[in-house]
């Protein structure tokens, strides 16, 4: 490289977090297009996924986390084995903090379990949901989590301090290589992208508990005339009685889940999608490797005892 030319950066950002502090949102809002689930529940995201931000001077790769959460079974472990293998491979770790609400206990294990493996000046503390009122005493509680850790304010529903976040990622990038196209903004195949689309829109319709029991696989996704993409995709539940609540009265509830994943993955696509929805059950799924593997988490539970 002729040395009077600014040298190239890259690397592996890591977003972790407490479950619904608004990774995923992040990530979107950073790639300028929807490629993560995202709904206001909590553990929306179940795996790594990536999201490339490339220019002329830098290819940042973002990886959004699951959060972590108390294991209860193989797909809890699995999620807690995801967020663990982030915080050692990546090169710069932002930790988003959700402004809404205090530091709590599992902030307290994760940044125990990141101080074990990284320095804090590998970390920015990243204060979101920052156009809330009163969060200086919420920001404390961070705060003294992470001392020695940058932070900034940003928002992600404004946008408010992405510029500056950006910024101050590339500021902490190592030099390296372009690691995918310029044009490439995720890893994941777009069938995949769709069934976390239509698993995040299930999960924002549904009752409380019942989320926590849904997966979801694309069984077909092609391209058909007219430029329709068409897609066929199974919801699974735990439960006969909680296939009825998918279902809903005269079917009411999974056309809603249906049409608001459709218009989801067309803003993805930018394609007209026809989207063909079932409802099957899958008794104990989450603990179930192999289904675990057929719907993406692969690996899950591998490290149970």
């Amino acid at each position: 490289m002729d040395k009077t030319e600014k040298t190239f950066k890259s690397g592996f950002i890591a977003l972790i977090g407490k479950p619904n502090a608004g990774k995923s949102s992040l990530l979107n809002a950073l790639i300028g297009q929807p490629i993560a689930g995202v709904s206001f529940r909590p553990q929306t995201t179940r795996r790594r996924q990536l999201g490339i931000l490339s220019t002329d001077r830098y290819q940042m790769i973002f990886v959004d986390t699951p959060g972590l959460n108390n294991a209860k079974d193989k797909l809890s472990l699995f999620i807690n084995n995801e967020v663990r293998f982030a915080l050692e491979d990546a090169d710069l770790l932002l930790y988003i903090a959700d402004m809404s609400i205090p530091a709590d206990e599992l902030d307290q294990q994760l940044t125990d379990a990141l101080k074990e493996k990284r320095s804090q000046d590998e970390v920015l503390l990243v204060y979101n949901k920052s156009d809330l009122s009163d969060k200086g005493q919420i920001k404390q509680t961070y705060q003294a989590l992470l001392p020695e850790s940058r932070t900034i304010d940003i928002s992600t529903r404004s946008g408010r301090g992405l510029p500056k976040l950006l910024e101050l990622v590339e500021e902490r990038l190592p030099e390296g290589p372009e690691y995918y196209p310029t044009d490439q903004i995720t890893e994941d195949f777009e069938r995949e992208i769709a069934a976390e689309m239509i698993r995040a829109k299930a999960m924002e319709n549904l009752s409380d508990e019942l989320p926590y029991s849904i997966a979801a696989l694309v069984n077909e996704y092609k391209e058909r005339e007219n430029n329709v993409t068409y897609i066929h995709a199974t919801i699974f539940v735990e439960r006969d009685a909680q296939k009825a609540i998918v279902i809903g009265k005269k079917g009411a509830m999974i056309r809603k889940i249906s049409t608001d994943a459709r218009l989801a993955i067309e803003e993805m696509t930018q394609q007209k999608v026809f989207l063909d929805l079932q409802v099957k059950t899958q008794k104990d799924w989450k603990n179930d490797r192999a289904f675990l593997r057929l719907v993406g988490l692969a690996g899950a539970g591998d490290h149970a005892k």
